[in-house]
């Protein structure tokens, strides 16, 4: 199925432009501003913080539960930085690529996932789905939190004029 391969690679590669938008907007924000929380934003309500979760997200569902491997969840607190987190998200980047391939040919047959030591049957492009639509929440929120920290958001949408 080369067609579900390409179509979900490219689908992909324009969450990954659109995440790199928001991580170039990141740069401009403060150190400070970048790490502090804001209890009217869930995961203690930083940037930093969500863009820690979005990656965690991406891990434990594609990589842990999707391809069995053995991930430890980022702490929010071992990072400070825009730069280190794009790093994080090199890791998550593989692991969806190696999910895209795995996958290709049964995007839409059931694969066993246990969360909690509940079996479900997921298919895998219902994994995709969530965990890019998950990230697509949390951009969302973290630009609302850079405006009510005083910044002006950026258009990080997939189409942009």
């Amino acid at each position: 199925m080369q067609n579900n391969r390409t179509y979900l690679n490219t689908q992909y590669s324009l969450v990954q432009q659109s995440r790199a938008l928001v991580f170039e907007y990141c740069k401009t924000i403060t150190a400070d501003d970048f790490v502090i929380e804001n209890t009217s934003f869930g995961l203690g309500g930083s940037i930093r913080n969500l863009l820690i979760h979005v990656a965690n997200c991406y891990l434990f569902w594609i990589q842990k539960r999707a391809l069995n491997k053995k991930i430890r969840e980022t702490e929010y607190t071992s990072m400070s930085t825009v730069a280190e987190i794009e790093k994080l998200y090199q890791a998550v980047d593989v692991g969806v690529l190696e999910f895209l391939e795995r996958y290709q040919s049964m995007m839409f047959d059931p694969i066993l996932i246990t969360k909690n030591g509940i079996d479900h049957n997921i298919s895998p492009l219902k994994l995709f789905t969530h965990v890019t639509t998950h990230e697509f929440h949390h951009k969302g929120q973290i630009l609302s939190l850079s405006k009510q920290l005083g910044y002006t958001p950026i258009d990080s949408d997939i189409i942009r004029f």
